[in-house]
């Protein structure tokens, strides 16, 4: 049965996966191949990321740009420039500087490499000072 955006059989494999089984071993618990539990793997994630993207639109519907943090940039640089740019706006942001970090790090950590940014970052912000990563 179908709860949110993943079959069971999805999240049966990710279980399985996220415990450090191969795809081969997978397939032999649970009777079925290791090609179907790729594609059952593989569309378990595109439901993630669409469910991400969505998330973030609507997190970002009611925020305006702030800035964008570009690649090669030191954590500790973003967050002053995000500290920066909102005062500029005239909007006092929710976080104090480690809890900043934190944030941003924590709202994609694909896009890290220890204290810096391995992509663009779109920086959100909404009037009451909370922030949101694209």
């Amino acid at each position: 049965m179908k709860q949110g955006l993943l079959t069971d059989r999805q999240k049966e494999v990710l279980r399985y996966r996220k415990t450090g089984l191969t795809q081969q071993q997978v397939a032999d618990i649970i009777g079925t191949s290791k090609a179907n539990v790729c594609t059952i793997e593989k569309a378990a994630y595109e439901n993630i990321e669409r469910a991400k993207e969505t998330l973030e639109f609507l997190y970002t519907l009611d925020s305006d740009h702030l800035c964008t943090i570009k690649a090669g940039t030191d954590l500790f640089d973003a967050s002053s420039m995000i500290f920066e740019e909102a005062e500029k706006c005239g909007i006092k942001v929710k976080y104090n500087t480690i809890e900043l970090i934190n944030l941003i790090h924590d709202s994609n950590p694909g896009r890290f490499r220890a204290r810096y940014v391995r992509e663009d970052v779109e920086v959100y912000i909404n009037k009451e000072g909370d922030l949101f990563f694209g």
